[in-house]
């Protein structure tokens, strides 16, 4: 599955990172692309393994607000 997540507070290259260190560790994620300037961040993931539901917690759980 791919997925588009709209996160509004993502402010500098220090959050970009830790959301994809985040996302690397949660089983079912194959990759994951993040846009600084969009707030956006794209999602590859084994629905088998985690769920939509799933990578916003990790977000929100993070202190990211989820859009």
């Amino acid at each position: 599955m791919k997925s588009l997540v709209k996160v509004s507070n993502i402010r500098s290259s220090k959050d970009v990172n830790k959301i994809r260190s985040a996302l690397s560790k949660a089983q079912g994620i194959i990759a994951c692309q993040i846009k600084l300037e969009k707030g956006e961040v794209d999602v590859v993931y084994d629905n088998y393994f985690v769920g939509i539901e799933d990578i916003y917690e990790i977000l929100e759980d993070m202190g990211y607000t989820v859009l």
